[in-house]
C-alpha cells in the first residue's frame, strides 16, 4: 500500500490512515455526490483547495514533511554548529543542491547546537537515479496461472475443506483484513526507464516510489557527492567518519503507538501496523508479515526474518526428537545395567584423579553422574545424531525452495550483483586505473592482480595470528583446569572437595565465557582492519569478507574449549604410575569416573545458556536502557509536556543507531547457535529445544528492537542470505564428522557394544540387551598397585578409611593388564577391539550419513515445479504485454499525427 494522503478501506470499513493522518474518503464521496444535486452552486476548486490546505497543515504537524507540507522528508543529516568541519559541510551541501535535492534546516528543540538537515528528492531526481540504479517498478498486474487439477485431487480438497470447517480459521496466520493490500507484490516489475515511462503504473508521482526506495536513492546520491576537491574526497560515509555529521538516517513513518485500537480504527501508519501485527509479544505464535517487513525495511532485512522464521519452524521436529531422546533416557534409567552397577559398586575403589590432595573414592560415589550421563548417552543417541545430520540437509535444501519463492514474490529473481554499485572507497582508491566492464561495457576502476594478492596474503596472515591467540587462550584454560583440580580437592568445604572435578569444569567454563566476550571486542577491530586493507570492490564483497573473518574468529573462540573437552580431555593422560605431564610439572586432567560426556554436557549447556542470555540483553536491554536514559534527561531538563511536540526527526535522533555492520550480529548469533545445535548434538540432545525456545523470543525481540528502539535502517536489496548459506553448509558437513567422533570416542556407546557382542554373557549369540551388559563396569576398569605410584603423585591418604587397612590396589578407567602380568599395564586385546570398532564406526557413520545427505539434496529440487511454471509463464506474458504496450503507443502516435494533419509520407525522411 502506498503511503499517500488518501486512505484505503479494508474489509470491515476500517480505514488505514496514511502518515498525514487525514481521512479523505468522506471528502471524496461528498465531491462525487454533490454534482448529483439539482441545484449545486458549490465551487469544487474551493473545496479541493480547502482539503489540500488541511492536508498540508496536518503534514506540518507530524514531522514527516517540509514546512510547506508538500515535500516529504526522504533523509535526515545531523551536525553540530560548534563542529569545526564547517567548510566541508558547506561544499557538501552546495553539491547536494547541485544534484537537484531540496534542503531545509531545523534546530533541535533540546539543544540549539544540533542542526537537522532535511532532504527531499523531487520527481526528476528520483527518475534519473532510479534508472541508473536499475530500480524495479511495477508496470502491469500479474495474471496467475492455475494448473489443471485432477478429479481425484479436487475430491481430496473438498474433504479437507469440510474437515477445516470444524477447526479455527488459520490461528497461526494474521488476519488479512488487518494488513494493507500490498499492491506491488501482485504486479510485474521492470527496471525503471524514463523513455518507457508510459509502461509503468503511475497513479501519483508522489507515491510511485515508496518511502524505502526514496531513501535508498537519496543515500546513493549522498555517497557520491564531493565535499572537497579530489577524487577520494567524496561520500557521506567519510563525513560521518571524520565527524562532520553526527548521524544520517531515513525517518520512521510516525509513531508506533496509537490512542485508538487497531481493530476498530485501523493502523495509523506502517510502523504502527508492524508493531501491532509483528513486534507485539501477543502474536508470538503467528507467522510474520514478511511482505510488510520487506516494504518497510527492505529486502535484506526481510530475508533475514524470513530465514529466521524458517529456521525456527524447522527446529520443531528437531526439538521434539531431542526431547524424546532425553525422555527415553529418563524412562530407561531404572533399567540401565551400567548405571545400576556403578551405583552398587561400593567395593570398587577408584584411584585419585589428581596428585597428592585428591583422595581415593568409591565408584558408587559417582552414581548421580552415571545416571545423568545415561540421560544423554543412551541407545537413541546414534539415531538422533543421524537424524540431525539429515535434518541439517533438509533444512538447507528446503530453505533454497523457500528462498526461491520469496525471491519470485519480491521480484529478486533477475536481480544480480552486477547491478550493485562500486564502493566509494574502492572507486577513490583505484580511480586512476580503469578497464572496461565485460558486462556493461563501461569503464570502471580496476584493482591489479598483484595488489589484490598481496593484500589477501597480509589478511590471511592476520587471521592465522588471531586463531593462534585463541588457541593460546584455550591452552591457558587447560592449565587452569589442571592446577585448580588439586586446589579444589584440598578445599575446606566438603561440598567442593567431594566434587572437585565438577567445580573445576564449572569455573573453567565461566572463565572461558568471560575470555570469549573479551576477545570478541578485539576480533571485531582486527577483522575490520583486515577487511578494509583488502579493499573489496562492492558492499556485498566487503560484507562477505568481514563476515567470514568474524565467523572464523568467533567460531574458533567459542568452540575451541568444547573441542578440547570432547576429543582431548582424558585421552592423553597416561596411567597411574606413568602419568603424562604438562611442562613436566602438571598432571593432565582426567575424565570423571562416569566418563567425559558429563563435562561436555556442562560445557555446552552453560555456554549456550549464558551466550544466548547475554546476546538477548545486549540486543534489547542495552538500547532500552540508553533510550530510557535519553528520555529521562529530556524530561528533567524540559518537562514532559514539551516532549509530546517533538517532530519525528527529533524522536528518531534520540533512538539508537543500527549496528554499523548491519545484520551481522543477528546472523552470527543464529549461525553459532546452529553450530551448537548440530555439531555436538550427540552429547546434548536438548540443544534444539533450547534453541527453539530462544528463537521464539528472538523473533519478537528483534522485531520490537527494529520497530521501536532503533532508528529506521536504510532499505537495501539482497537476493539471499549471502555467504551465511555457505557457512551453514560447512557447519552441516562438520557436524557429521564431529558427531561421529563424539559417539565413537567421547561416548561409551562403542565400548558397550563391543562388550555386549564379544565379551559379555551374550557373546556370540547376536544379542545386545541389558542382560548382556552384566559385568561391563568391572570389565572396563583396570587394576593398579598403589605401591607403584610416583613420589609426586602418591596420595596423602592410604585409603584405610574404606576397609580399616591400607589399600593395596585401586581401579582406573582403561583397558590395561594387571600389575602381576607378564607385561604390566600394557594394553589388553579388548582395547584393540574397541579401537578398531571406533574407527570402523566413524568410517561407516560418515559414509552412510553423507550418502543420505547427497541423496536428499539430489531428490529435492531447488525450485518448486509450480514456481518454475509460473516463472516461465511470466516471461511469456511479459513479452506479450511489452509488445502490446509498444503497439498501443505506436497506434496512439499515428492517431495524433492524423489529427495534426501530417501525411504518412512525411513520417519518413
Amino acid at each position: 500500500m502506498e503511503a499517500s494522503s488518501s486512505g484505503i478501506t479494508n474489509g470491515k470499513n476500517k480505514v488505514f490512515h496514511a502518515e498525514g493522518g487525514l481521512d479523505l474518503q468522506s471528502h471524496q464521496l461528498d465531491m462525487q455526490i454533490l454534482p448529483d444535486g439539482p441545484k449545486s452552486d458549490v465551487d469544487f476548486s474551493e473545496i479541493l483547495n480547502a482539503i489540500q490546505e488541511t492536508v498540508r497543515e496536518r503534514n506540518k504537524s507530524n514531522g514527516l514533511y517540509f514546512r510547506d507540507g508538500k515535500c516529504r522528508i526522504d533523509y535526515i543529516l545531523v551536525y553540530r554548529k560548534s563542529n569545526p568541519q564547517t567548510e566541508k559541510r558547506e561544499v557538501f551541501e552546495r553539491n547536494i543542491r547541485a544534484e537537484g535535492l531540496q534542503m531545509e534546516k531545523e534546530s533541535s528543540l533540546i539543544n540549539s547546537d544540533i542542526i537537522f538537515v532535511k532532504l527531499h528528492a523531487p520527481w526528476e531526481v528520483l527518475g534519473r537515479y532510479a534508472e541508473q540504479m536499475n530500480v524495479r517498478m511495477p508496470f502491469r498486474r500479474k495474471i496467475y496461472y492455475l494448473p489443471r487439477r485432477y478429479k481425484f485431487m479436487s475430491r481430496i480438497d473438498k474433504q479437507i475443506s469440510r474437515f477445516r470447517r470444524w477447526l479455527p480459521k488459520k490461528p497461526m496466520r494474521l488476519d488479512k483484513e488487518t494488513l494493507p493490500d500490498l499492491e506491488e507484490n501482485d504486479c510485474y516489475t521492470a527496471p525503471f526507464s524514463q523513455q518507457r515511462i508510459h509502461h509503468f503504473i503511475i497513479h501519483n508521482k508522489d507515491t510511485f516510489f515508496n518511502n524505502a526506495t526514496r531513501s535508498r536513492i537519496v543515500h546513493h546520491i549522498l555517497q557520491r557527492i564531493k565535499y572537497e576537491e579530489g577524487k577520494n574526497k567524496i561520500g557521506l560515509n567519510r563525513l560521518l567518519t571524520n565527524g562532520s555529521y553526527e548521524a544520517a538516517f531515513p525517518l520512521h513513518e510516525g509513531s508506533y503507538r496509537s490512542k485508538n485500537s487497531i481493530k476498530t480504527h485501523g493502523a495509523v501508519n506502517h510502523r504502527h501496523l508492524l508493531y501491532e501485527c509483528w513486534a507485539s509479544w501477543g502474536v508470538w505464535y503467528k507467522y510474520q508479515p514478511l511482505d510488510l517487513v520487506r516494504r518497510y525495511f527492505g529486502e535484506k532485512i526481510g530475508l533475514y526474518f524470513a530465514w529466521l522464521g524458517w529456521y525456527t519452524g524447522m527446529l520443531f521436529p528437531a526439538a521434539f526428537i531431542g526431547l524424546f531422546v532425553f525422555l527415553y533416557g529418563v524412562t530407561t534409567l531404572d533399567h540401565c545395567q551400567v548405571s545400576k552397577e556403578v551405583c552398587q559398586a561400593t567395593d570398587i575403589i577408584m584411584c585419585p584423579v589428581c596428585d597428592k590432595y585428591c583422595p581415593f573414592m568409591r565408584l558408587s560415589d559417582s552414581c548421580v553422574y552415571a545416571k545423568v550421563t545415561h540421560l544423554f548417552d543412551n541407545g537413541a543417541t546414534v539415531f538422533f545424531a543421524v537424524f540431525m545430520a539429515v535434518w541439517a540437509t533438509v533444512f538447507l535444501e528446503f530453505w533454497k525452495r523457500r528462498r526461491a519463492v520469496i525471491a519470485y514474490d519480491w521480484d529478486l529473481i533477475d536481480w544480480e550483483e552486477e547491478e550493485e554499485e562500486i564502493r566509494p572507497q574502492f572507486e577513490a582508491k583505484y580511480s586512476k586505473k580503469e578497464r572496461m566492464n565485460p558486462i556493461s561495457g563501461k569503464p570502471e576502476p580496476y584493482q591489479a592482480f598483484t595488489d589484490k594478492c598481496s593484500r589477501l596474503i597480509v589478511s590471511a596472515s592476520g587471521i592465522f595470528f588471531m586463531i593462534c591467540v585463541v588457541i593460546a587462550a584455550v591452552f591457558g584454560i587447560v592449565i587452569y583446569r589442571v592446577v585448580t583440580v588439586s586446589t579444589f580437592a584440598a578445599f575446606k568445604w566438603a561440598l567442593i572437595r567431594n566434587n572437585s572435578q565438577v567445580a573445576t569444569t564449572g569455573t573453567a567454563v565461566c572463565i572461558n565465557f568471560c575470555i570469549i566476550m573479551l576477545l570478541n571486542v578485539l576480533y571485531e577491530k582486527v577483522a575490520l582492519l583486515l577487511t578494509n586493507l583488502e579493499q573489496p570492490r562492492t558492499e556485498s564483497e566487503w560484507e562477505n569478507s568481514f563476515t567470514l573473518k568474524m565467523f572464523l574468529f568467533q567460531f574458533v573462540n567459542l568452540n575451541s574449549s568444547t573441542f578440547y573437552i570432547a576429543f582431548f580431555l582424558g585421552r592423553f593422560t597416561g596411567h597411574p604410575g606413568a602419568y603424562l605431564r604438562l611442562i613436566n610439572r602438571w598432571r593432565l586432567e582426567e575424565c570423571h569416573p562416569s566418563g567425559c560426556l558429563i563435562d561436555l554436557c556442562m560445557q555446552m549447556g552453560i555456554i549456550m545458556v549464558l551466550k544466548q542470555t547475554w546476546n538477548n540483553f545486549m540486543e534489547l536491554g542495552y538500547p532500552l536502557i540508553q533510550n530510557w536514559w535519553t528520555r529521562r534527561k529530556v524530561r528533567q531538563e524540559h518537562g514532559t509536556e514539551r516532549k509530546i511536540n517533538f517532530p519525528q526527526w527529533e524522536k528518531d535522533y534520540n533512538l539508537q543507531p543500527m549496528n554499523a555492520y548491519g545484520l551481522f550480529d543477528e546472523y552470527l548469533e543464529m549461525i553459532l547457535q546452529f553450530g551448537f545445535t548440530t555439531i555436538f548434538v550427540a552429547a546434548f540432545p536438548l540443544a534444539p529445544l533450547l534453541a527453539l525456545l530462544n528463537n521464539i523470543i528472538e523473533i519478537r525481540l528483534d522485531a520490537y528492537k527494529f520497530v521501536t528502539q532503533w532508528r529506521r535502517p536504510l532499505a537495501s536489496r539482497a537476493k539471499d542470505i549471502g555467504i551465511w548459506y555457505g557457512i551453514l553448509e560447512g557447519i552441516g558437513i562438520l557436524s557429521v564428522i564431529t558427531n561421529a567422533f563424539v559417539i565413537a570416542i567421547t561416548s561409551d556407546f562403542i565400548p558397550r557394544l563391543v562388550y555386549a557382542y564379544k565379551y559379555g554373557p551374550c557373546a556370540g549369540q547376536g544379542e545386545a540387551g541389558q542382560k548382556c551388559m552384566v559385568g561391563y563396569v568391572n570389565a572396563s576398569l583396570s587394576v593398579f598397585r598403589i605401591s607403584d605410584f610416583e613420589n609426586r603423585s602418591e596420595p596423602e591418604s592410604d585409603g584405610s578409611e574404606f576397609s580399616g587397612t591400607p589399600l593395596k590396589y585401586c581401579r582406573y578407567r582403561d583397558y590395561r593388564d594387571p600389575p602381576h602380568s607378564l607385561a604390566p599395564y600394557g594394553y589388553t586385546l579388548q582395547f584393540w577391539h574397541v579401537l578398531a570398532a571406533r574407527l570402523a564406526f566413524i568410517i561407516v557413520f560418515e559414509h552412510l550419513v553423507f550418502c543420505i545427505k547427497h541423496l536428499i539434496s539430489y531428490l529435492i529440487p531447488d525450485l518448486p515445479k509450480d514456481l518454475r511454471d509460473r516463472m516461465r509463464r511470466e516471461k511469456y506474458l511479459i513479452q506479450e504485454m511489452m509488445y502490446e504496450a509498444e503497439l498501443e503507443r505506436l497506434q496512439k502516435e499515428r492517431k495524433e499525427r492524423k489529427k495534426n494533419g501530417k501525411a504518412h509520407h512525411n513520417e519518413w525522411p
